[in-house]
């Protein structure tokens, strides 16, 4: 799949960015005012029961509204809760990012182009920089592009990056929208169900600025995330698929293996790409 030219003149009425934050305002003021587009920029923040509530920064061409949640009740729960919100608000189009994350400019320009002429693609990822909280290079995640290629692997390595992702807002309804029924694998369990019934793409070009953040959910709550990546593997497993017969035994081993020292088994081997 080939990129649109001329994206950045595209209109973003259908457009949402979609960001649930908990705490950190600090990381929600760095997030938004990274996104540089030629048209205005409609923001959603879920507020999930931060103590306190998080305030939508005044930033120049973006039109932000805050969803506050009652209580803190879990990401899984924020974004069901903010795709239902934008649905019935008329948009079209979910663009995810994390605070703490920072936007490449015209991202949302070019996904939207290419997801208004690719129309069986329902999540459009984009290529990630991982950097330090100090905005320092560590590696760049250069998954594949074709839809086939990303549902092949898609228990071998982690395709499609989530803050990078602008997803079709009906078809997430139409396959259960996010769930809590895999802590701290939603977005796995949302790409895994969209791909049954849609395509799911990757532009590949630099689309997203991921903090490590070694206080986040890969970190904190690491053991769930992967013991709900292995539930998720069974339950989908095919068995004629060689690449989830790899992705089971590596999913295994980031069970008995130390965050840290995983995390320096990739710096090393995603290093050298820190450059493109």
């Amino acid at each position: 799949m080939t990129n649109s030219s001329g994206a950045a003149q595209i209109s973003l009425d259908d457009v949402a960015v979609l960001m649930p934050a908990y705490n950190g305002q600090s990381d929600v003021d760095l997030t938004l005012a990274s996104f540089s587009e030629s048209a205005p920029v409609h923001v959603l923040i879920v507020d999930d029961g931060s103590t306190p509530p998080i305030v939508a920064p005044a930033l120049a061409n973006l039109r932000i509204d805050v969803l506050r949640m009652p209580q803190n009740g879990g990401i899984e729960r924020a974004l069901q809760a903010g795709i239902e919100a934008l649905a019935q608000r008329g948009f079209r189009y979910a663009a995810r990012i994390d605070a703490g994350d920072r936007s490449v400019p015209q991202r949302l320009a070019k996904q939207r182009a290419f997801m208004e002429t690719h129309p069986r693609v329902a999540g459009l990822g984009m290529w990630t920089q991982v950097v330090t909280r100090a905005g320092e290079p560590l590696f760049t995640l250069t998954p594949p592009a074709e839809p086939d290629a990303i549902r092949r692997l898609r228990f071998f390595r982690s395709c499609l990056a989530h803050p990078s992702m602008m997803l079709r807002i009906d078809a997430v309804r139409a396959v259960g929208n996010y769930r809590a029924a895999y802590r701290s694998a939603e977005d796995l369990d949302l790409f895994v169900r969209l791909m049954e019934r849609y395509d799911c793409a990757n532009l590949p070009e630099l689309g997203l600025y991921y903090e490590l953040n070694e206080g986040g959910i890969s970190a904190t709550k690491r053991r769930r995330q992967v013991s709900s990546t292995l539930r998720l593997q069974l339950r989908y497993f095919n068995a004629a698929n060689p690449y989830d017969w790899l992705g089971l035994v590596k999913n295994l081993l980031h069970l008995v293996t130390p965050y840290r020292a995983l995390q320096r088994v990739k710096r090393a081997l995603l290093a050298p790409r820190a450059s493109h």
